[in-house]
């Protein structure tokens, strides 16, 4: 059974920094594409960031380029997403989620990955 689970969100000021870690289970999580997806209020889930099996490759939403990190350890089949500098826009439920075989046009798009997880709450106050 495959299992993601996210972990990390929170309450927090504008400028201040979250690291979100999504553990996976159940899937050969060293071969696997990861990324991390947000919705909003009232919004559609949006790409924010995506990291490929290897790590070699990343790829961020322009709303978070500069700010956000994500990054890989294998061998805790773990994925991290490193925010700072956070905004109240950036107000979402962070989802981690799990494809293969992914390249550069298709990691943006949510229907392409196979398993999420639950989502963690990210609430930043102005």
């Amino acid at each position: 059974q495959v299992q993601l689970v996210e972990s990390g969100g929170g309450l927090v000021q504008a400028g201040a920094s979250l690291r979100l870690s999504c553990a996976a289970s159940g899937l050969p999580f060293s071969t696997n594409d990861m990324a991390w997806f947000r919705q909003g209020p009232g919004k559609e889930r949006e790409f924010v960031a995506a990291i490929f099996w290897s790590g070699s490759s990343t790829y961020y939403a322009e709303s978070v380029k500069g700010r956000s990190t994500i990054s890989r350890d294998n061998a805790k089949n773990t994925v991290y997403l490193q925010m700072n500098s956070l905004k109240p826009e950036d107000t979402a439920v962070y989802y981690c989620a799990s494809g293969k075989g992914l390249s550069r046009w298709s990691v943006r798009n949510k229907y392409n990955y196979d398993y999420w997880g639950q989502g963690t709450q990210v609430m930043v106050s102005s």
